[in-house]
C-alpha cells in the first residue's frame, strides 16, 4: 500500500498549472486584492464543505470520496482553461474547492487506518512524511513539464487541460485500494448517523485543550502560509524580467516566456528541498525530543524567516527574498508530518477523517482572512514603496508567530 499512497501524492501534485498560476489570474487583468477574494472564495467553499465531506468520507468510504474529489478536479482544470471572466474563474475555484475538500483530510486518514491494521501507529510521522515526500518529487517532476509547456507554447492555457490527463490516472489508481480502509460501518448511512458523526467530532476538538491548542497552531502557521506563498511567482518574473535586461540571448524573448526560465529551476529546487524534508521530518522530530518540541523550534524559525523576508522585499532584494520563500516552504514541509502526528495523538481512528477535516477549516478560515487583506496590502504597497511591494507578507508572518509563540508560553504556564 506503501506504493500506492505514494503514487497517489504523485499523481495529485502533477498540477502544471501551479507555478504560474497567479501570474495567471494577473494576465487575465486582476489585481492582487481580485486575487484575495478569489482565493477567499475558495477557501470558503471548501471551508463549507469541509466537516461534511468527512463525515460523508468516514461514514460512505473514504475511497469513493477520492475518487469524487478527482472527478471535481478535472471539472475544475476544464472551466479554468475556457474561463474569460471572474464568474467563470469563481465557478472553476468552486469545482476545486469541492475537490479539496473531499480530498482533504480523507486520504491522511486511510494511510493512518492502514497503519493502525498493521500494528505500525508508532511510524505515522516517519510513513506520512515519505508519502509525502513522493507528492513533493511529483511537484518537482511537474515543475518540469510545465514550464517547457509555457516555454514553448508562450500561454498558461494548455497547463490546465494537460493537469486532467494524471488526475484520470489517479482515479484509476484509487480503484486498487482495498475495501478495509474505509471507516467501519456500522448500519446505513442516514442523516441522523451523519449528524451524530459530526458531533463526534466536534467534542473531540473543542471538548479536548490539546486539540483546540493544535487548531489555533494550524491556523497560524500553514493557514497564513496558504495565503502568502503564492507572491513568489510575481517576485519570480519580476527578478526574470530583470535579469533578461542584462542578458541578451532571453532578451527577445516574451514575458510569459522569461519567467518560465526562472520559474521552473526555482520551483524545482523548492519542491526537491521540500520532499527531502517530508522524508526527514520523522529524524528531526528525534534530533529534538518529541513532537511538541519540534513544534515550538519550528515557529521560531518561522519568525525568524518571515522578518527576514520583510527587511529583503522593503529592499527590492530580489533574489534574497525568492531564497526566503525557498527555505519557508521547506520548513512548511517539515511542518505538517510533526503537526498530523499531534494531532493522530489526540484523536481515535473512527473519527479520524472528521477531526482532520476540522483542523483543516480552521486553518482555511484563516486563509479566507488572510488573502485579500494581504492583497490589499500589496497592491496600497506598490503605489508607496521603493523596493519590492511584498514586504507587508513578512512583517504580518512575524506577527502571526509572535502572537503564537506567546499564547503558547501562556497556555504552557497555565
Amino acid at each position: 500500500m506503501l506504493r500506492r499512497f505514494s503514487l497517489y501524492g504523485f499523481l495529485r501534485n502533477q498540477r502544471y498549472f501551479e507555478p504560474f498560476f497567479v501570474l495567471f489570474l494577473l494576465d487575465k487583468g486582476l489585481d492582487f486584492f481580485q486575487i484575495g477574494l478569489l482565493v477567499a472564495f475558495r477557501e470558503l467553499a471548501i471551508n463549507l464543505l469541509e466537516i461534511p465531506s468527512g463525515v460523508i468520507a468516514d461514514v460512505w468510504g473514504r475511497r469513493e470520496a477520492m475518487i469524487l474529489s478527482f472527478i471535481a478536479y478535472v471539472a475544475s482544470f476544464l472551466v479554468f482553461s475556457l474561463a474569460t471572466s471572474l464568474t467563470l474563474l469563481s465557478v472553476a475555484m468552486l469545482f476545486f474547492a469541492v475537490g479539496d475538500a473531499f480530498r482533504t483530510g480523507t486520504h491522511k486518514a486511510m494511510i493512518f487506518a492502514w497503519l493502525q491494521q498493521q500494528g505500525r501507529g508508532h511510524e505515522r510521522t516517519r510513513v506520512y512524511g515519505y508519502t509525502r515526500s513522493w507528492s513533493k518529487y511529483g511537484s518537482a517532476a511537474s515543475v518540469i513539464v510545465a514550464a517547457i509547456i509555457v516555454y514553448t507554447t508562450d500561454t498558461y492555457l494548455y497547463v490546465f487541460y494537460l493537469t486532467a490527463i494524471p488526475y484520470i490516472l489517479g482515479i484509476v489508481n484509487f480503484l486498487g485500494y482495498p475495501a478495509k480502509l474505509n471507516a467501519a460501518r456500522t448500519g446505513p448511512v442516514t442523516a441522523a448517523g451523519l449528524l451524530k458523526h459530526l458531533r463526534e467530532g466536534f467534542r473531540q476538538a473543542l471538548g479536548t485543550s490539546g486539540l483546540r491548542r493544535l487548531l489555533v497552531e494550524s491556523m497560524g502557521f500553514q493557514g497564513y502560509y496558504e495565503a502568502a506563498k503564492d507572491y513568489l511567482q510575481p517576485v519570480l518574473r519580476a527578478a526574470a524580467i530583470s535579469l533578461a535586461a542584462h542578458w541578451v540571448v532571453v532578451r527577445e524573448l516574451s514575458d510569459i516566456q522569461q519567467a518560465a526560465l526562472l520559474i521552473g529551476p526555482v520551483f524545482l529546487l523548492l519542491h526537491l528541498a521540500a520532499g527531502v524534508a517530508s522524508r526527514l521530518a520523522h529524524r528531526f522530530v528525534d534530533a529534538v525530543g518529541d513532537e511538541e518540541r519540534a513544534a515550538a523550534w519550528l515557529w521560531r524559525a518561522d519568525g525568524v524567516l518571515f522578518a527576514l523576508l520583510a527587511v529583503a522585499a522593503y529592499q527590492g532584494l530580489e533574489v534574497a527574498v525568492i531564497a526566503v520563500f525557498i527555505i519557508l516552504d521547506t520548513l512548511h514541509n517539515v511542518w505538517r508530518p510533526v503537526q498530523l502526528g499531534r494531532i493522530d495523538t489526540h484523536s481515535q481512528q473512527e473519527t479520524g477523517a472528521t477531526l482532520l477535516s476540522i483542523e483543516s477549516q480552521a486553518r482555511r478560515f484563516m486563509t479566507v482572512v488572510a488573502a485579500p487583506l494581504l492583497g490589499l496590502a500589496v497592491d496600497a504597497a506598490r503605489t508607496t514603496s521603493a523596493g519590492s511591494p511584498f514586504w507587508p507578507v513578512g512583517v504580518a508572518g512575524v506577527v502571526v508567530a509572535i502572537v503564537c509563540l506567546a499564547t503558547a508560553r501562556a497556555a504552557t504556564a497555565r
